[in-house]
């Protein structure tokens, strides 16, 4: 299981590190036209989408880095948790804008860090070396 929730922990990482950066890197326009599931940025100020690439950054450095280096590695499910709850705001924004099929992914991305979260606080916790 260990195994597992790393390969998952990398992998969305990855995913979620790209798209965080991308978010406080390009200016609000650009990053909204780069795709037809990105248009959510016309809810919300060029701050705000900075704001929320920044707390994924923070939440992706979380989640992954502790545990590697051996220091509070109980931050890499919290930081899980945190993902949690950037998609469940991702998944609201999409009902809002009756965006079903892309909420459909969102939901997803939100089972899988609960997954994470989980195996982390549960089923395969960090051990205190």
């Amino acid at each position: 299981m260990d195994v597992v929730l790393w390969v998952l922990a990398g992998l969305l990482a990855v995913a979620f590190g790209v798209g965080g950066a991308t978010q406080v890197l390009l200016p609000k326009e650009r990053y909204g036209a780069l795709n037809h599931s990105q248009r959510w940025v016309d809810d919300f100020t060029p701050g705000q989408v900075k704001a929320i690439g920044t707390i994924k950054l923070l939440c992706v450095v979380g989640l992954v880095l502790p545990p590697l280096v051996g220091v509070a590695p109980v931050l890499s499910p919290i930081a899980a948790c945190g993902l949690v709850l950037v998609m469940a705001g991702a998944a609201t924004t999409r009902f809002r804008r009756g965006e079903w099929a892309l909420m459909a992914g969102d939901v997803a991305y939100l089972a899988a860090f609960a997954f994470v979260a989980w195996g982390r606080f549960d089923l395969a916790p960090f051990t205190a070396v």
